[in-house]
C-alpha cells in the first residue's frame, strides 16, 4: 500500500475541499457585513446564526480580519504550500436583493469581504452549485465579476452554456509543461433547480442532466478539446444530499466512466455537510463527499450524529507525468466561534473511524500521523 510521498519535489500537491459556505453569519462577523435580511422559513436575519454560534461557545468578535476564520487551517497551508488550492465556493458574492423566490435559503457575502478567499490563497473556486444563483442573475453576474477582480478562477457558472463548460486553467510554473484543468459541475440531487442550468443566451450553472453515457461522451469532447499533452484534469461535482454516508451507484459508476472514459484524473465531490468514503481507482483519487469547511452551522441543532463540526483539508500528492495519486494526507479540524482550530486526537481517531467503515468497501482505510492527520492507505 502507499504511504507518505518520499520526493514532493517531483510530485504536484493540490490542496482541496468541500464547501465554503462564507455568506450569512460569517459574512456578519468579517469587516464589511452585508445586508442581513434573509429569506428563510424560520430566520429572517442572519445576524441570528451568529447569535446561536454564541449560545453554544461563548462570544464571536464583530469585524475580524478576513484570515480569522480559516484560524489554525492557515499554518497548515503555509507548511504544506500546495501548487493549487481548489474549493467549492458555495454562496453569491453580492450586493444584490433579487433573492431567488422559493429557494428557501439564500447564501450572500458582501463583495468588500471576497478577501477572505485570498486569505488561504484559494486559486479557484468551483461554482457549479446550489448557491450560486441564490441572489438571481444579477448576483450571479457579480460573483464572477468579483472573483476575476480577485484573481481567483473559477468554473462551473458563468454568462452562457459556453462559460459554464469551459474549464478553470491554472499553469504551474516549476511543474514542467502542464497545466490543471477544472471543470465543474453539479446534479439535481444536491438541490439544484432544474431552471438554473445555462443555455446558449441564458447565464447559469454546468447542471448535468443525468449520469448517461451520452453525457459522459460530452463531457469527453469538453475535456478533449481543452487539454494539452501533460494536462491534469480535475471534475469537481456538487452532487447528493447533505446528510449520510451511502454512496449512491450512479455516483460511484459515473466517477469511474469519469476516468476511465473521459480521462479524468482527479474527481472532487462535495455536497454533503460531512466527509463520506474515499476511493482511488485505476491509481485516480475519488472524494465522494469532503465535507463543509467554513460554515455557520455552529449551534444548530439536528444531525449530532454526523459531528458536522468536524472538517478535514485534504493534500493531494500525484505524481504529475503518470497524473496518478501518490499519496493523500488529511488534516482534522473542528469550528469553535466560526473558527477553525485543530481537531483534538480523539476527535481524529472518530474521524478515522468512520472514514476506515466507510471505505471498508471502497478499498481504502486511514491512520493517524504523529502529527494527528490521516494518511489514507489504498489496496
Amino acid at each position: 500500500m502507499p504511504g507518505r510521498n518520499q520526493n514532493r519535489d517531483r510530485t504536484l500537491s493540490i490542496f482541496l475541499c468541500g464547501d465554503l459556505m462564507t455568506g450569512r453569519g460569517i459574512d456578519q462577523i468579517l469587516p464589511h457585513p452585508g445586508d442581513p435580511r434573509l429569506h428563510e422559513p424560520v430566520v429572517e436575519d442572519a445576524r441570528r446564526y451568529v447569535e446561536l454560534a454564541e449560545r453554544a461557545h461563548g462570544p464571536i468578535p464583530r469585524g475580524c480580519v478576513f484570515a480569522y476564520p480559516w484560524g489554525d487551517a492557515l499554518a497548515e497551508l503555509q507548511r504544506r504550500a500546495p501548487d493549487l488550492r481548489l474549493a467549492n465556493l458555495e454562496t453569491s458574492i453580492t450586493v444584490s436583493n433579487d433573492y431567488w423566490p422559493g429557494k428557501g435559503i439564500n447564501y450572500r457575502m458582501h463583495p468588500k469581504n471576497a478577501p477572505v478567499l485570498s486569505a488561504a490563497g484559494i486559486g479557484v473556486c468551483a461554482l457549479g452549485n446550489n448557491h450560486v444563483l441564490d441572489w438571481g442573475y444579477a448576483g450571479l453576474a457579480e460573483t464572477l465579476r468579483v472573483l476575476d477582480q480577485t484573481g481567483i478562477r473559477h468554473a462551473g457558472a458563468g454568462a452562457s452554456r459556453r462559460e459554464t463548460e469551459a474549464p478553470a486553467v491554472v499553469a504551474l510554473p516549476g511543474k514542467g509543461r502542464g497545466r490543471v484543468l477544472v471543470f465543474s459541475f453539479g446534479a439535481a440531487s444536491s438541490g439544484i433547480p432544474g431552471g438554473w442550468a445555462a443555455t446558449d443566451d441564458r447565464a447559469g450553472v454546468a447542471l448535468l442532466p443525468d449520469f448517461s453515457a451520452t453525457t459522459i461522451e460530452q463531457i469527453r469532447r469538453r475535456i478533449a478539446a481543452a487539454r494539452r499533452p501533460g494536462d491534469l484534469v480535475i471534475a469537481s461535482l456538487h452532487w447528493g444530499g447533505n446528510w449520510g454516508y451511502a454512496i449512491p451507484h450512479p455516483h460511484r459508476s459515473f466517477a469511474h466512466r469519469l476516468i476511465d472514459e473521459a480521462g479524468v484524473d482527479l474527481v472532487h465531490g462535495h455536497s454533503s455537510h460531512h466527509p463520506i468514503g474515499i476511493e482511488v481507482y485505476r491509481e485516480r483519487l475519488i472524494l465522494y463527499g469532503c465535507g463543509d469547511l467554513l460554515t455557520d452551522y455552529e449551534g444548530i441543532a439536528g444531525y449530532e450524529e454526523f459531528r458536522a463540526d468536524l472538517g478535514l483539508l485534504y493534500f493531494a500528492e500525484l505524481h504529475p507525468r503518470t497524473r496518478t495519486l501518490a499519496a493523500l494526507e488529511m488534516v482534522p479540524l473542528q469550528t469553535r466561534n466560526f473558527r477553525l482550530q485543530r481537531a483534538s486526537k480523539a476527535d481524529a481517531r472518530w474521524l478515522m473511524e468512520v472514514l476506515n467503515r466507510e471505505g471498508r468497501g471502497l478499498g481504502t482505510r486511514t491512520e493517524i500521523t504523529q502529527e494527528n492527520a490521516l494518511r489514507l492507505l489504498w489496496e
